[in-house]
């Protein structure tokens, strides 16, 4: 039993503070360790210690029967290295909220700091096309842009001119897949008009001339979806789907561009590529069902379906290529009915 005890002691350390009050701490913990033991808002302001009289870096490692004074500064804040001085469950959670919290703060700084430039050049800022400047300049995620212009890594002005830039290229040129459906429909009121009155209403119809519109990239409308217009920065009009992720940002910040708008007409047949996202049951066969169904629909192909499964779930995403809402809608209905879907949507 005495053998016992003085192993179980081997893996503990006892440090007094200067009051001389007693914490015990496992073997291998650091001043920095000792510091969130005591309090997280010490831990978070230390930048180092008095171990016995001497000073020590917050790395240092403490030994039984030690008396530790923990230094502190107003100016310190918690370094992602610190993860691994630390080795307390308590300290490395701290340290980890703490940096999630400055890097949010940071964020937020710079998303200000970007859209306060924005303003300063008299620019529009697109959420949307942000987004697909994001991820083309390599980031995977939102909160990694804003924390490298947090960090200066990224120059906010060589930025801005590059998104400039883009938004140029996709006013100015078709998108990558030939949405045509709306390419040969135009506006029935000259520009000055539509511009200037709530009640204008942009009528997409065949054969008409007069005005650069197109689809929206972002939600892919098609022919039948409830649609309204936005006059782009170059004057056109990007046609979205009223439900479109955008659309409460672009109406709440932009709303004097927005412009009401409907089918007008029959569709021409045209495809669009719908992508719905199907949820269910792994069950066997379920992927040939649904894709059974597709195959019999006369005027919908089927482009790429991505199916993963996992636990006995699936998840995946179907491209599907059709040129109105009510085919799409009854195609919807139809895959519903499948034994194991749980839930299929559009995106």
């Amino acid at each position: 039993m005495d053998q016992f005890k003085m192993e179980l002691y081997e893996d503990e350390v006892f440090i007094f503070s200067p009051k001389g009050d007693l914490y015990k701490l496992p073997k291998g913990a650091t001043v920095l360790d000792f510091a969130f033991h005591i309090h997280s808002n010490l831990g978070c302001k230390c930048i180092g210690a008095k171990v016995n009289g001497r000073n020590v870096p917050i790395r240092h490692k403490l030994q039984s029967g030690d008396q530790v004074e923990i230094l502190t500064s107003s100016t310190q804040t918690p370094k992602q290295d610190w993860i691994n001085i630390v080795t307390t469950s308590k300290a490395r959670t701290k340290i980890r909220q703490t940096l999630k919290e400055v890097a949010s703060r940071q964020a937020a700084f710079a998303k200000e700091t970007l859209e306060r430039k924005f303003k300063n050049r008299k620019l529009d800022y697109d959420e949307a096309v942000m987004m697909r400047l994001i991820k083309k300049e390599g980031f995977k995620e939102v909160t990694d842009f804003y924390q490298s212009i947090a960090d200066e890594t990224v120059d906010v002005n060589d930025f801005i001119d590059k998104y400039v830039a883009m938004l140029r290229r996709e006013n100015e040129q078709p998108a990558e897949l030939p949405l045509r459906s709306a390419e040969n429909y135009n506006i029935q009121l000259p520009v000055e008009e539509y511009t200037n009155t709530n009640n204008d209403v942009l009528v997409i119809d065949q054969n008409l001339k007069g005005i650069d519109f197109s689809l929206a990239k972002c939600c892919n409308p098609i022919y039948g979806d409830e649609v309204f217009g936005f006059i782009t920065v170059n004057g056109g009009i990007k046609v979205h789907r009223c439900d479109c992720p955008n659309a409460p940002q672009l109406r709440s910040r932009f709303g004097y561009r927005i412009v009401k708008a409907r089918w007008a007409g029959k569709s021409k047949g045209q495809l669009y590529p719908i992508t719905l996202t199907v949820v269910g049951h792994d069950d066997i066969g379920i992927v040939n069902n649904i894709t059974s169904i597709i195959s019999k629909e006369p005027d919908i192909q089927l482009r790429s379906i991505g199916i993963s499964s996992n636990d006995g779930l699936f998840s995946g995403n179907l491209t599907v290529m059709v040129d109105d809402t009510s085919k799409l809608e009854s195609l919807i209905r139809k895959l519903r009915t499948v034994k194991g879907v749980k839930q299929i949507k559009r995106n």
